[in-house]
């Protein structure tokens, strides 16, 4: 597991975080991401990039104030919901 803290680069963060996960996580290992809010619609951001990209989101909490910490697990998400399609498909 390793901790990231991307608050120095406010709300242009995205793209490292991907980066980070990309090139600096391990297959199945976690990373800790630090980023500020402000209002929230970053939450929901760093959510749908981590879904996007097939990655398992698996803990976001606020850390104070302004920062929000997110879990990601560099390893698709066993969870996710299956499309109907898919499932007449396997039956």
């Amino acid at each position: 597991m390793k901790r990231y803290d991307l608050r120095p680069l406010k709300d242009n963060f995205y793209e490292r975080m991907l980066e980070l996960i990309k090139s600096d996580l391990q297959e199945g290992e976690n990373g800790i991401f630090l980023f500020e809010i402000g209002d929230f619609s970053p939450v929901q951001k760093v959510a749908d990039l981590v879904k996007e990209n097939e990655y398992t989101l698996m803990n976001s909490l606020k850390f104070n104030e302004v920062d929000w910490t997110v879990v990601i697990k560099k390893a698709k998400d066993e969870t996710a919901e299956v499309a109907p399609e898919q499932i007449s498909e396997e039956a």
